[in-house]
């Protein structure tokens, strides 16, 4: 399992836009934690990581959205400073619904 840290910018000019900006958060917010608007925290493997990166580039225009993705350091998400209202969220500890 690798640490990710996703950022998107989508251009929100245009209807369509606006359409795909909710498209991206909806994938992002299916592999991992919303941390700013956006900026999603992500815990995957190497076969998670390929369907999301295939699932994203069907979604977005490559002249307009831009993604990045940040590899972090193993267990990068559990050292993490924060300010403000931001909380620390657990990766890794079983969900309850």
């Amino acid at each position: 399992m690798m640490d990710l840290l996703l950022t998107y910018d989508v251009d929100t000019t245009s209807p369509e836009g606006a359409k795909r900006l909710r498209r991206v958060a909806k994938l992002c917010e299916g592999y991992g934690l919303r941390v700013q608007k956006s900026v999603f925290e992500i815990v995957a493997d190497d076969a998670e990581l390929l369907r999301l990166l295939a699932r994203i580039d069907s979604t977005i225009d490559t002249e307009r959205d831009s993604i990045r993705i940040y590899r972090l350091p193993h267990n990068g998400l559990a050292d993490v400073q924060t300010l403000g209202i931001a909380r620390v969220q657990s990766h890794r500890d079983d969900l309850v619904l």
